[in-house]
């Protein structure tokens, strides 16, 4: 029979799919129970300090996609300890701290309480931040900044598992992925949003309070079975990718996955349908056992980089 059990690090799932940052919500008690196919959660991004987020509004539809420009808005780390994590217990799966700071300092704090908490499988760096010590410019836009964030935090939390979320938008997204890797990441996972802007034509206003946000959504799938395939054939062959971008059936699931993606996030989808962790799990099953017997397929990870191959 066919398997979809997937490791990372020190993570075991049942399914390779995993509910990104941002999207599951705090309010796990409801969805837990319709969320079968899932594989593992990120939490959403918590900084060091409570954060109020962007001026509305925050979200937009698109032809292809959702701009968000949410802002990280969260409680600080101290009471998302002391009342998000409590309720993470409801879900038996692993669970995924998303991090995000403006220093590396403020990484390394955030991360060292997680990494103390039971409840918390592995910590997840959101990169995409700006950093106010390097005048505004992201963590994941300069590898060697990013190289030493990665260290640091890698040396506070000992042997967790380290998973680092890259931003697309840069130059080569290989060279934020090699920088982690030689850090200490045990998986990197990607693509965050691309940044974007809608403009209102009746008051030639920014339609985000924000101006600009970050394009998610079937918009950003060619790009990330790019950058994942970039990563894979470049310098991830032999650590863990989570495949994110565009996610909304089994066969973009799968298509991310033969680019070299160990597991794949979903988000945006999860807003119009709720059962699609459970629609791509079931499509992977029988697209395994549906493979003739020479392709020698039992487990969802020998599909791994299948289009690198030659």
């Amino acid at each position: 029979m066919a398997s979809l059990e997937t490791k990372i690090g020190d993570l075991r799932m049942h399914t390779p799919l995993i509910a990104v940052s941002g999207v599951f919500g705090p309010d796990y008690l409801t969805l837990s129970p319709n969320l079968s196919g899932v594989g593992a959660v990120v939490t959403k991004s918590v900084t060091l300090h409570p954060r109020l987020g962007n001026p509305e509004p925050r979200i937009i539809e698109t032809p292809a996609g959702l701009l968000n420009s949410i802002g990280l808005q969260n409680p600080g780390i101290e009471k998302f300890i002391s009342e998000q994590i409590p309720n993470l217990r409801v879900l038996e799966v692993p669970i995924i701290a998303s991090v995000a700071g403006s220093n590396i300092e403020e990484y390394v704090e955030c991360s060292s309480l997680l990494a103390q908490r039971d409840e918390i499988d592995a910590i997840e760096l959101n990169v995409s931040c700006p950093n106010v010590k390097q005048g505004g410019m992201e963590f994941g836009c300069d590898p060697e900044v990013l190289g030493n964030l990665v260290a640091e935090v890698r040396q506070a939390i000992k042997d967790r598992t380290l998973i680092v979320k890259l931003s697309p938008n840069v130059t080569d997204i290989a060279l934020p992925a090699q920088a982690a890797v030689n850090s200490g990441a045990d998986a990197i996972s990607l693509i965050n949003t691309l940044r974007g802007m809608a403009i209102d034509l009746n008051t030639w206003r920014p339609k985000l309070g924000n101006r600009i946000g970050g394009l998610s959504g079937q918009a950003i799938h060619p790009i990330a079975v790019y950058m994942i395939y970039r990563c894979y054939t470049s310098c991830c062959r032999h650590i863990p990718i989570i495949g994110i971008g565009g996610v909304s059936s089994g066969e973009d699931a799968l298509e991310l996955i033969l680019a070299g993606a160990t597991c794949v996030g979903v988000g945006t989808s999860m807003f119009r349908d709720i059962s699609v962790f459970d629609k791509i799990e079931k499509y992977l099953r029988e697209y395994m056992m549906n493979l003739p017997d020479e392709k020698h397929i039992r487990f969802i990870s020998d599909l791994v980089g299948q289009a690198s191959n030659e």
